[in-house]
């Protein structure tokens, strides 16, 4: 997931967490935080559906041959 990146260490992820800090504010920063994991879910859940369509797609021609 982070090939590009390399690996995260505690270090850099506290560097994050400042920097976000900084920028948002304190008392933006939850709200922040819950609309990523909104997205993050978003995300998860159509990629699953996704998944599910090519796997129903590429199975119909087998029930098909049966």
């Amino acid at each position: 997931m982070f090939g590009l990146i390399g690996p995260l260490g505690i270090p850099e992820l506290i560097i994050i967490l400042v920097l976000a800090l900084i920028i948002f504010g304190p008392g933006k920063l939850p709200d922040v935080g819950k609309a990523l994991g909104k997205g993050i879910n978003e995300f998860k859940r159509a990629s699953k559906d996704v998944q599910k369509e090519i796997n129903e797609a590429i199975n119909e021609p087998e029930k098909d041959n049966k």
